[in-house]
């Protein structure tokens, strides 16, 4: 069986692609580096994290984009003997403007290196490439009005003004013919997310509507003419939890249809797991995988007869599932950063760590302040579990309180929570804690210890432990042998899409991991022996 997630953790917006018999989702990464998560799978039941392509700077700079920014719903696809990528870097949010650029690049191999962009348009976010089976391509988005009340955290229908397709021209790497807007969408609104399949005649075409959070829907239209006009699925909705608070996956939308080898079908979609009481979905918009079927009147159905997504649904026949081990342990002993983890934005990371100036170990050299746009020096992974123990061991030796290093509970630069080592003018060394629970009314930082607990010369031990909504933070010095709690239990369930603002305020997930920041601009050096994340 499928269970969903696939892609626990935040893997928003999965768009599939099949090779014989190798199976690819592509996923948004929104301001972590580098761009686009790549997973891969031979039974739709086991997924590895294979590649992220967008690595170098002519490909991806995302330095200065605010939060909940960058890499939106990229499209994965396969022809003419390459893989195509297509991604929008979105550069603004708030306020009436996205200022979204859409991009292609393309790779004869997913592991291999990918090519320098072509610049597609700037119309709207959530492109797609459709390969028409008389070798013609057509490039599809949302197109974005700003002439309308639109803003960040309350995004208004009027400002997602339609689906745009227009041809694209391989050889000329441009766009040309006319550009035609094909849907409207329906009355949920908020129409994007396009993606177009073709089957029997038909121009199957599936959009994401509703907004990204509990009213979203994967939109079902067709059409014997790729430009439209397009008519709506008998139910409208292929997949929604809009109508059904107590299905499990909630916020179910925007994904794309695939047939197998042996002509079975599923469609991909994003969705949530809320905790009570706040129905927060602290592990952000996760990927899940639904089985479907066509049905006498040429149009696809959910295999369980409703729209409701399925947490269990039956995989090939070839599937077996293979248990994920408890304990995911990280010693930096190599050179490459262990595949787990990401940074935020730039494509310069030389400048905020290293695994080669100290073998054995990950160095960060500090760079601006925690939930910096620019060059902050976090290395972190995604919250996978809604209990979850995280250790590391820090070496740092501040001799300012504007130096500060540790261990962080992440989502943005108004959600989070760390525990660091720092310096205190009576207290010496010390173990601190920050915490920002939201982005209203001012999105200050709080310290629930005050100056914090002096400790010993020599390197700590620092944890968290996360049983859904509650955090507790820990320490001891290295070969202490006893973990001492620090501080009151903090709102883990704010490190979340719905934390702060709410519903569409922001739409990424949850990370956890190392940072380091120094204040004075002289970017002093933490070192971190090892990491290690447990599921609870």
């Amino acid at each position: 069986m499928i269970r969903n997630p696939i892609l626990p953790g935040f893997n928003p917006d999965p768009s599939i692609c099949g090779v014989g018999e190798d199976y690819y989702i592509a996923t948004s990464t929104f301001e972590w580096y580098p761009g686009v998560q790549i997973h891969h799978s031979r039974d739709l039941v086991n997924w590895t994290l294979m590649r992220r392509p967008l690595e170098r700077a002519s490909q991806l700079d995302m330095r200065g984009e605010p939060d909940s920014c960058g890499i939106w719903a990229p499209c994965l696809s396969y022809a003419d003997g390459l893989f195509w990528l297509v991604y929008t870097d979105v550069k603004r949010y708030d306020g009436n403007f996205k200022d979204a650029h859409n991009y292609i690049v393309t790779s004869p191999t997913i592991e291999g290196e990918w090519s320098e962009p072509s610049h597609v348009n700037s119309s709207g976010f959530d492109p797609s490439l459709f390969h028409d089976d008389d070798g013609r391509k057509w490039f599809v988005n949302m197109q974005w009005n700003h002439r309308t009340e639109s803003y960040g955290g309350s995004p208004k229908t009027p400002a997602f003004d339609g689906i745009l397709l227009q041809e694209w021209d391989a050889a000329t790497k441009s766009l040309k013919g006319p550009i035609k807007n094909i849907f409207a969408g329906t009355e949920l609104g908020l129409v994007e997310g396009p993606h177009l399949f073709k089957r029997n005649g038909w121009y199957y075409l599936t959009t994401a509507e509703g907004g990204t959070g509990y009213d979203h829907a994967v939109t079902m239209a067709r059409s014997r003419n790729i430009d439209g006009p397009y008519e709506l699925h008998p139910n409208k909705h292929l997949i929604t939890s809009k109508d059904h608070p107590e299905a499990v996956l909630q916020r179910a939308g925007h994904g794309q249809y695939i047939e197998t080898p042996d002509g079975q079908f599923y469609h991909t979609h994003l969705s949530g797991r809320p905790l009570p009481p706040h129905r927060r979905c602290t592990l952000g918009r996760e990927t899940s995988l639904q089985k479907c079927v066509w049905k006498e009147d040429g149009w696809l159905y959910l295999e369980n007869g409703t729209v409701v997504p399925d947490v269990e649904v039956q995989g090939l026949r070839h599937a077996l599932p293979i248990e994920k081990p408890r304990r995911s342990g990280y010693n930096f002993d190599g050179d490459k950063l262990p595949m787990d983890f990401q940074w935020l934005r730039t494509p310069q990371p030389e400048r905020i760590f290293s695994l080669t100036e100290r073998p054995g170990h990950l160095r960060l050299f500090a760079r601006e302040s925690i939930g910096s746009w620019f060059e902050q020096a976090l290395v972190a992974r995604r919250q996978e579990h809604h209990s979850f123990r995280a250790e590391t061991v820090i070496e740092f030796q501040p001799d300012t309180y504007q130096q500060v290093a540790g261990l962080t509970h992440y989502y943005n630069r108004f959600k989070l929570h760390a525990i660091a080592v720092t310096l205190h003018e009576k207290l010496g060394r010390c173990v601190t804690i920050m915490t920002c629970a939201g982005d209203y009314p001012n999105g200050r930082l709080s310290f629930p210890i005050a100056g914090g607990v002096s400790v010993p010369n020599g390197r700590i031990q620092l944890a968290m432990e996360i049983h859904d909504n509650d955090l507790q933070f820990f320490w001891q010095a290295e070969g202490m042998g006893a973990w001492l709690a620090i501080g009151p239990v903090l709102d883990a369930g704010v490190i979340s899409d719905e934390g702060g603002r709410g519903e569409h305020g922001s739409f990424t997930g949850a990370f956890v991991g190392m940072f380091a920041f120094d204040t004075s601009g002289r970017a002093t050096t933490a070192d971190f022996d090892w990491f290690n994340y447990d599921e609870l």
